[in-house]
This record gives C-alpha cells, sequence and structure tokens, in this order.
C-alpha cells in the first residue's frame, strides 16, 4: 500500500533535468478516468501488492475491507494497531522470502548442470551469450558504464528491460547490487552475458513491488560502454576515506 502511495507521487510528467520551455507540440490529454474504473484499478494495485507481499494467504478479505472502510470514514489508528499492521506484514513477508529462496537454491543447483552454466564462488551463476572485445579492459568498480538489459523472475515473467525507458542504463559499477557488480568486474566491453542472481546478491528481502522478495532474478546483461573513472592528481593532498557500507540495491536502470 506504502508502495502505491509512493507510485501516485513519481508518474506525473515533471521529473528531474525537464526542460523549462514547454515543447513545440504538446501530446494528447489522456482520457478521463471514471470514478469506477479508477476505483477498481485502485483496488487491482491493492491486491497485486498484498499478493507480491505474502499476505494473500493468511489475510481475510473481509476483514481487510471493514478496515480500509473504516479508514475512509475517518477511524484514527492507534500505534498499537499500525505496529500490529507493521508485523503481520513484515511477517507475511519473510515468510514468503523463505519460500522463494529455498525455491531459488533448487533452481541454481539444477541450472549448475546445464550446458554452458559457470558458477562463481559467490553463488553468482552466468552463460556467456558473446564474449565481447578480446582486448578490451573490464571496468573497475568506480567506472561508469552503459549497459542494455532485460530482467524477468526465474519462471520466465519480465519485470523490467532497458529498451522501455526514456535514456540508457548508465551507471557507475559499485551502485548497483552485488550480482551485478561482480559480473561487470569480469565482462569485456561488448559482452553478453546470462545471468542467474541469489537472493543474496540481488534486492533480497527489499525487492521493488515487481519482484516478490527473496526471488532469483535472471538477466540478460550486455555491457555496451565503458567510462574509466578519472585519474586521480598525485599532487592532490592525500586524505583518509572510509569505507562505504553497502547501499541498499537500487533498481539496475537508476
Amino acid at each position: 500500500m506504502l508502495a502505491l502511495l509512493a507510485a501516485v507521487t513519481v508518474c506525473g510528467p515533471t521529473g528531474a533535468g525537464a526542460a523549462d520551455t514547454a515543447p513545440a507540440t504538446t501530446p494528447p490529454k489522456p482520457p478521463t478516468v471514471t470514478p469506477e474504473a479508477g476505483s477498481y484499478d485502485v483496488g487491482l494495485m491493492l491486491g497485486s501488492q498484498l499478493e507480491h507481499s505474502g499476505l494473500v494467504p493468511t489475510v481475510s478479505v473481509d476483514t481487510l475491507i471493514r478496515g480500509l472502510k473504516d479508514g475512509i470514514g475517518g477511524h484514527a489508528i492507534t500505534a498499537e494497531e499500525r505496529d500490529a499492521a507493521l508485523r503481520f506484514m513484515r511477517d507475511a513477508r519473510d515468510a514468503l522470502a523463505e519460500k522463494n529462496r529455498v525455491a531459488g537454491r533448487e533452481f541454481l543447483e539444477h541450472n549448475a548442470k546445464q550446458p554452458g552454466v559457470k558458477t562463481m564462488p559467490s553463488g553468482l551463476q552466468y552463460r556467456v551469450l558473446a564474449e565481447g572485445d578480446a582486448r578490451g579492459t573490464s571496468p573497475a568498480p568506480t567506472d561508469q558504464v552503459t549497459v542494455r538489459y532485460r530482467a524477468s523472475l526465474a519462471d520466465g515473467t519480465e519485470f523490467d528491460r532497458s529498451d522501455t525507458h526514456d535514456r540508457p542504463a548508465t551507471f557507475r559499477v559499485n551502485t548497483v547490487f552485488k550480482g551485478w557488480q561482480e559480473a561487470f568486474l569480469a565482462m569485456k566491453p561488448g559482452a553478453k552475458w546470462q545471468l542467474f542472481v541469489p537472493p543474496e546478491l540481488g534486492y533480497g528481502t527489499n525487492s521493488p513491488p515487481s519482484v516478490p522478495p527473496g526471488a532469483l532474478l535472471v538477466y540478460e546483461l550486455e555491457l555496451l560502454h565503458v567510462d574509466p573513472a578519472p585519474a586521480m592528481d598525485p599532487s592532490a593532498p592525500k586524505r583518509h576515506v572510509p569505507v562505504a557500507k553497502p547501499a541498499a540495491p537500487p533498481d539496475p536502470q537508476h
């Protein structure tokens, strides 16, 4: 439900880096959504998020609707009620994540025996689809890379691909989740790999709404271009740089 509220705030046309001047041609205004259609679609989104959060096996739909009606009617939630709701959702999500982790381990055990699949010490599996430039240099952690990718779950359900975004997928290697970082450090420019990412090297339990918690991820990842990090000036004064803790796994397209 929180993800639904967040989606409402980011789906508008205004974004960072937008031009100050209006475009030469104004796109057609989308049709007005009727209250009936809009209400159904909001309910559909909420139901989908409940399903992805693992709540469906335990939630009482009738009681859920009663709580929704009370909230709309102005019933103020108490601190105890809020804490209980959060514990209920967290427990359901953790249970689903553990179920998905078990399924992921079974998938990787079987997948390791498939033709062309190699397994890294971390548990990351990959299949080389294109070698890339053998004379090229693999990116360093601070290098910036431009990639093309297709992302799916183990059952083949696609949840993201780079060509649906309005700009190239470009980012610094050490800002993405561990599975991608490990792959990039071994890839050459022009290489294309199929990656099988265990949850501990991907989103883990804190996954975006389109990815079930604890899910194994499958990527077709192509390294298009590498921009090396700027060289350090040897005359610059030395200073202590603390070791950064791993950031929360971002979406690959960011």
